[in-house]
């Protein structure tokens, strides 16, 4: 108790203390008087107006003067006496552009400049009167309303704001409608806020009454006096189905030939007194009754807004003679009324749709035969013997009995057709492999029936017979010729084709023809499927080679196909090289082929000079590509041997292709001994061989026969071979060119006289020999390759070689 009796005290003490510190402040004297200044907008009064006094205690015994400045100051708006402290205001003040003002204001010594109190302020508070009206912000002054539209919002609003002060009635905003017209129907205005108002209607728009309105709508404020602003506001009606279409017209008749369509058979007009090229003006016409069956059609014609009747299918005479149509009309859409200021829009109040009859009448006409089945199928076998009957129409006609058939369609002329009964019949075997007949195995026919009326009506059918297979087609190479890249692959795929169907097709089996040549050369790898594939065995020598193959169905049925392959050196792709052209400088080649081409003329001219006898030539004609003689031009240099021309002398009885062969007399006279790597162009597999000569002062009987076997000329070799002896043989060949030949005549020269000059067809020429002999080597002793003097390859030279031994065969046979 006694601590709680302090602690009162103490608390009574404190309160004592606040108030004594509190009477304090209060008796305090203050030195300025503050204050907020009102000021009224506008005012009309005669400035410059005095609106307050400034005072201050410290001016006592001071020189001193007021000083303000802040808002309005610089402007001369406001201004304070020097030594009264008078403010005044010197203009109207509008609220709007400013409604307060803060300025400060302070005492200060005059000679020193220095402030005698502290700087204050005050504000000047300008109160709001009503000077502004209402304006409108936004809004939309043109709108457009549809006639059948249901009451309610229109398609138009405003939006008004007023400048005075906010939350006042000087700026509070009531949008009103002031007037319409037309009075009907009311328009109102429903406002959202105390901005923003929304046009609505009651009742219902008439375009026949009324299709423009002007709405004059009213902002006012509620401010005294209030202030208002006015806008129009033009609406417009879109005209809608008002109104039905009327008939002009009760009762239509009209005409039509039976078992015929007809297209615009009758017009019907109609009349609509709404906006043209409108859905309420657009009329839609249907066939109510008398159309059960689907004959009839109505149509609206979109310019003339008329009813266009056609017959879209055929009407029997024997049926229908007269057909009673009844037809409606309406628009395209839905019918409203305004009536009494109410919409009216449910069908059993509105107008009654109107209705007309027409009568049209079916004229008889000759009816065309008509066909039990207008398309058919058949089912046949391909190949089967002429003279079957395929298929016998089943026709009847009403008004003609007689009727006869034609054939109109049948691309393949296969059939004929009976002119009385219609009956199909094959003339020819029928061919499912035909390209007249389409990817189904369908071969169709159309015949035509015509009867005897006046005129002539007729009715076609279709048969289509489907052929079934035979395996009557052996299986064929696509592609019969093919080319293999000897420098590349071994193997050549064949595809196949048959133009059987299954199973009468592949897969297939591939063989060879029973030859041991052809098999010994290839084989078949894989021999089954859809395609096989063509090894040769070893390398071959390039040129054209024939392969027959024998080629397999799945019913055994076989057929033989020959392929050309054309052995090659390839490029890019499949593609043969062409051969090399001639350049401007000869390299080591280019002589050997020069050489070789030069040696082969020689050989010819010998032959054709010498035997122009009457024995037949022997030509063997060959399928092989790789002996053809090849004519190069000769531009390399000429031979330091020289000679004298001496004819040849004969020295047995041999053909010309055994002459080639060396047949001559062989002479036993040694040549001059020559030591020398030559390399000699081959024209049959473009390369040159190298031949070392040991020594050419060989006896005669030393060298082999040229009558033995020989082989051909490896083409592998050869071509190993090409690139040897590029430094040392150029020179040896344009020596031996000249001297080798100027030999091998002039060994020849002594036999001529044992000729029997009754023998030939012309008298030979003899010629004295002067001068040393020549020290080349004879023509025989030549090799021409690295393979013991093969000369096999001159058996056929080919088709230009056989042209020259047509030119030289003669009668009489020459005796050698």
């Amino acid at each position: 108790m006694r601590s709680i009796f302090l602690l009162l005290l103490v608390a009574v003490a404190a309160l004592g203390k606040s108030r004594d510190e509190r009477d304090l402040l209060l008796r305090s004297k203050r030195r300025w008087v503050l204050s907020t200044i009102d000021l009224e907008e506008e005012m009309d009064v005669k400035y410059p107006f005095k609106i307050s006094t400034m005072h201050n205690d410290k001016t006592e015994g001071e020189e001193y003067k007021f000083v303000i400045s802040g808002d309005g100051v610089d402007e001369q708006l406001f201004t304070i006496g020097a030594q009264s402290g008078d403010v005044f205001v010197h203009r109207r003040i509008d609220r709007e552009t400013k409604a307060n003002y803060h300025i400060r204001f302070d005492v200060v010594n005059v000679k020193t400049g220095q402030g005698l109190d502290k700087e204050l302020a005050f504000d000047v508070d300008i109160k709001d009167i009503n000077d502004n009206a209402p304006q409108f912000t936004r809004m939309k002054n043109i709108a457009s309303v549809k006639e059948n539209e249901k009451e309610g919002y229109l398609d138009a609003f405003v939006e008004a704001k007023d400048a005075d002060q906010e939350n006042t009635p000087n700026s509070t905003v009531v949008i009103t409608v002031e007037k319409q017209t037309p009075a009907e129907p009311v328009i109102e205005v429903h406002q959202i806020d105390d901005r923003l108002a929304r046009l609505r209607f009651k009742g219902c728009f008439d375009y026949s009454e009324a299709n423009q309105y002007e709405i004059t709508v009213t902002a006012r404020d509620k401010g005294k006096p209030p202030l208002s602003t006015s806008t129009v506001i033009k609406l417009s009606v879109i005209d809608t189905n008002s109104h039905r279409p009327t008939f002009k017209k009760k009762k239509y008749q009209a005409e039509v030939l039976e078992m015929m369509k007809h297209n615009d058979i009758l017009r019907i007009e109609v009349e609509d007194k709404d906006t043209p090229d409108t859905d309420g003006w657009r009329a839609k016409y249907s066939i109510i009754s008398g159309n059960e069956e689907g004959i009839f059609e109505i149509k609206t014609d979109p310019k003339t807004n008329e009813g266009i009747l056609s017959v879209v299918k055929e009407i029997n005479f024997k049926e229908d003679t007269l057909v009673n149509l009844q037809i409606a009309v309406e628009n395209i859409e839905p019918l409203t009324i305004c009536k009494d200021n109410k919409l009216i829009t449910e069908a059993k109040a509105l107008p009654l749709q109107e209705s007309i009859n027409i009568t049209v009448k079916v004229n008889d006409t000759n009816d065309a035969p008509v066909f039990e089945k207008y398309t058919d199928d058949v089912y046949q076998t391909e190949e089967r013997d002429p003279g079957e009957v395929l298929y016998k129409p089943n026709v009847h006609d009403i008004d003609s009995p007689e009727i006869r058939f034609v054939l109109v369609h049948d691309p393949a002329k296969w059939v004929s057709v009976d002119e009385k009964t219609g009956e199909i019949t094959t003339v020819q075997r029928m061919d499912r492999e035909s390209p007249h007949v389409d990817e189904n195995n369908i071969y169709r026919i159309v015949i035509e029936a015509i009867d005897n009326g006046i005129p002539p009506a007729t009715s076609t059918c279709t048969v289509k017979i489907h052929l079934r297979d035979i395996n009557d087609n052996t299986p064929k190479l696509i592609n019969k010729t093919k080319i293999m890249c000897g420098n590349k692959v071994d193997k050549i795929m064949l595809p196949v084709k048959d133009a059987d169907g299954d199973p009468f097709s592949g897969p297939f089996n591939f063989y060879l023809k029973n030859d041991e040549t052809l098999r010994k050369q290839w084989k078949i790898e894989p021999a089954y499927g859809y395609e096989c594939g063509l090894v040769s065995r070893s390398t071959l020598a390039y040129g054209n080679y024939s392969v027959t193959l024998v080629i397999e169905d799945k019913q055994n049925l076989m057929g033989e196909e020959t392929l050309v392959v054309v052995m090659c050196d390839c490029g890019k792709g499949d593609i043969c090289r062409d051969k090399i052209p001639l350049s401007a400088g000869f390299s080591d080649a280019g002589i050997g082929l020069i050489f070789a081409a030069l040696l082969l003329f020689l050989l010819l001219l010998i032959v054709f000079g010498c035997w122009r006898g009457k024995k037949t030539l022997k030509y063997i004609d060959t399928d092989e590509g790789n002996q053809t003689l090849i004519k190069y031009n000769d531009e390399g240099g000429g031979t330091a041997c020289m000679t004298e021309p001496v004819p040849l002398s004969p020295t047995s009885s041999v053909n010309v292709t055994d002459g080639l062969k060396q047949g001559y007399m062989q002479k036993t006279e040694a040549v001059p001994e020559m030591m020398q790597s030559v390399n000699i162009y081959n024209s049959v597999s473009n390369t040159y061989s190298s031949n070392m000569y040991a020594s050419l002062r060989q006896p005669r009987e030393s060298r082999r026969s040229y009558e033995g076997p020989s082989r051909s000329l490896s083409w592998n070799t050869s071509r190993r071979q090409t690139l040897q002896s590029n430094s040392m043989h150029r020179q040896t060949l344009r020596a031996l060119s000249s001297q080798v030949l100027e030999c091998h005549i002039s060994q020849k020269v002594p036999t001529l006289s044992e000729c029997d000059p009754s023998s030939l067809d012309y008298m030979p020429t003899y010629y004295a020999n002067e001068g040393n002999g020549s020290i080349c080597q004879s023509l025989d002793q030549l090799s021409l390759n690295n393979q013991e003097e093969d000369l096999n390859f001159l058996d056929n030279l080919g088709p230009r070689f056989k042209t020259l031994g047509e030119i030289c065969q003669q009668s009489k046979n020459v005796q050698l």
